[in-house]
């Protein structure tokens, strides 16, 4: 029942993304949004919702000790998998779709767009594990780490204000809207009533999917640690990697790319910030090790796209070898 149980949420997840996709793209037609809006800011905060809610309820309605620990853990392995194995995902995309004639191997982004979601996520995820350091090896007040939450829901408030009002082609026709099913404009209650439906799908089926990994893991042995650290971020992030690939497919790069980048800024900024505010924000090693291969991550992509102007497949792919890194370097702790 629990295999059974796995193929249904996979199926909602997949059926929900297709459908919010299509949704939040009429939602940029609509309101004349650029890309980047929809992309970086729409569609990645709406797909970040399950990844958020883990620590969420674990840090502020849970409580205790051992609830810090995986609201930690799950704040530090949204950006991890989001930079490392969504890019994989998407890289790996790119390859099948073209080898299915769907499209080519180039990739065409709005350089602008990129740049900025790059930037700002590794300032401030830099600043989030740099604070975690320090208050592992010293005492830090309490207002300090209050005052750089702030100062990082701030930061993430002025990047949603510069992303909205930037420009950007949302490319070709999208399909009709699935509650509307003409190619015309469709209503603004159609338009919100499909996010809404799409948004409470990707939820439930993440849901379902997180509490049958755990009992498939747990009759199968694997440690609770494991499970916090590998595999229920796997589950967690798949809106965003479903997203990306429809829109891989449909040759929308930049809705593609900034569906994980724009992400990747929410995740190192907000739930961050909750971590700061209602934890101590001390970080073990297996901790400092993801944030530091999340940022190496981000500075390999903001290379490529400084110096190449352009992500290419092969530094999205090795995005996702660091996270075979971390794989060996966690069974290896565990031992």
């Amino acid at each position: 029942m629990t295999y059974v149980l796995l193929i249904v949420a996979l199926a909602i997840i997949l059926g929900s993304a297709e459908l919010f996709t299509n949704g939040v793209e009429w939602l940029g037609r609509r309101y004349n949004m650029g890309e980047g809006a929809v992309g970086s800011v729409l569609a990645a905060v709406g797909t970040a919702m399950p990844e958020t809610l883990v620590p969420l309820i674990a840090i502020v309605f849970v409580g205790g000790v051992s609830s810090d620990e995986v609201g930690i853990g799950a704040i530090l392995g949204a950006p991890f998998m989001l930079s490392t194995l969504a890019m994989f995902v998407t890289a790996t995309a790119i390859l099948v779709f073209t080898a299915t004639k769907r499209r080519t191997r180039k990739v065409t982004i709005n350089e602008p767009v990129m740049t900025r979601d790059l930037s700002h996520f590794l300032i401030s995820y830099v600043i989030a594990i740099s604070v975690g350091l320090i208050t592992t090896v010293t005492t830090v007040p309490e207002w300090a780490r209050i005052v750089v939450a702030i100062g990082l829901i701030g930061f993430y408030a002025y990047y949603v204000f510069e992303t909205m009002r930037s420009e950007g082609d949302l490319g070709e026709e999208c399909k009709p809207l699935y509650l509307h099913r003409h190619p015309v404009m469709p209503a603004r209650h159609r338009i919100f009533l499909q996010i809404a439906i799409a948004l409470a799908g990707i939820i439930i089926g993440a849901d379902i999917f997180v509490r049958e990994v755990q009992i498939v893991s747990e009759s199968l042995g694997i440690s609770a640690l494991i499970l916090s650290l590998l595999i229920t971020p796997i589950a967690t992030e798949l809106p965003e990697k479903f997203n990306s690939v429809i829109w891989i497919r449909q040759r929308k790069d930049t809705l593609a790319l900034g569906n994980i980048t724009g992400a990747m800024v929410f995740q190192a900024t907000f739930p961050v910030s909750i971590g700061m505010l209602f934890t101590e924000w001390k970080l073990d090693q297996v901790g400092i090790v993801s944030g530091a291969l999340a940022i190496l991550s981000g500075v390999i992509l903001y290379i490529t796209l400084r110096t190449k102007h352009s992500l290419h497949w092969e530094s999205l792919m090795a995005c996702g070898a660091l996270y075979i890194i971390y794989l060996v370097y966690v069974f290896g702790w565990m031992v």
